[in-house]
């Protein structure tokens, strides 16, 4: 076993520098509207993919490519999957976030068009999760979040409030670039159960609580686990996150892919625990707020200052 040297002790630990440490028992407390005290959203995402080369989740490992086997597993979902989720959403007339790779609007624009008649938000998620938003350089991210963009305010004729790079991927300046390009939020960190402040190199922008672990991608595809295991994760965290939002107002966000839990036998243990959430919200005496990460968003921005860390 070594130990550190005297002049070793001292060197600090490198940091991001977007945020100090703050313990959520020690914030100032606030409650969501109405007087409610848990903000539950839930994200869809909707993706494409590139054929033959790209990144992509994988069902089983990738053989060489062209990889039709993956490739069709997740075009399942925007061909099959996006739509049985939208009759469940439609059933629970619960409401949702579109996580848009904006590719999306050259391939299947029919998808989006659908959720628009029910107000859904629209969040930026990038061109495609073919790639990752943090290899990039600066001048190339920068012009991946302006493409976005652009194309997401062309056709839904508003400009997005927030962005999920696509992998979860941000490079050392992205939370710089997306306040300079206009954005409100962003949802890449879940290193909290609140809204934050990161700080920028030209102001701030807020961090939106976003789930990896109440997430098809890293329960299902990577630890592998059953489509009512992944149910009984959303009711066990929706319930004892009701139980500790007596305490602080929370953020509970549920992320999905189409191609996973639009799957059959996952999509019933799905509507089971969607159900179990807006049957507890529509109780008289609930504390729970249905709602979108951009309504989150902008209600803590109208917060005094310093009550968001």
């Amino acid at each position: 076993m070594c130990s550190l040297g005297d002049e070793e002790r001292q060197v600090a630990l490198e940091s991001h520098g977007r945020y100090t440490y703050s313990a959520i028992t020690q914030r100032p407390s606030y409650s969501w509207p109405g007087g409610k005290r848990l903000a539950v959203y839930v994200a869809l995402n909707l993706e494409h993919f590139a054929f033959g080369a790209g990144l992509g989740a994988a069902l089983t490992p990738g053989g060489s490519q062209p990889d039709v086997l993956n490739y069709a597993w997740r075009d399942y979902g925007n061909r099959v999957g996006v739509w049985r989720l939208l009759e469940l959403f439609n059933e629970l007339e619960l409401p949702v976030a579109l996580l848009v790779n904006s590719a999306i609007y050259d391939y299947c624009p029919e998808v989006v068009e659908a959720f628009r008649d029910r107000n859904t938000e629209i969040v930026a998620h990038g061109y495609t999760n073919s790639e990752a938003q943090g290899d990039l350089s600066e001048p190339e991210e920068a012009a991946l979040i302006q493409k976005t963009t652009q194309q997401i305010t062309q056709q839904e004729g508003v400009m997005p409030q927030g962005w999920l790079g696509p992998w979860i991927s941000q490079s050392r300046v992205t939370p710089d670039l997306l306040q300079e390009a206009g954005y409100t939020y962003l949802l890449d960190w879940c290193c909290d159960d609140q809204p934050i402040w990161f700080k920028t190199r030209k102001g701030r922008i807020l961090s939106i609580p976003y789930p990896q672990e109440i997430n098809d991608i890293p329960a299902i595809v990577t630890r592998r686990a059953s489509a009512s295991e992944f149910a009984d994760m959303i009711v066990d965290s929706f319930d004892e996150m009701v139980e500790q939002s007596v305490q602080q107002p929370l953020v509970f966000g549920i992320a999905l892919h189409a191609y996973i839990v639009g799957q059959p036998f996952r999509l019933r243990h799905l509507r089971w625990a969607l159900r179990h959430i807006v049957t507890h919200a529509a109780n008289a005496e609930n504390r729970v707020w249905l709602t979108t990460p951009g309504a989150i968003a902008s209600y803590a921005l109208a917060l005094p200052e310093g009550t968001v860390p």
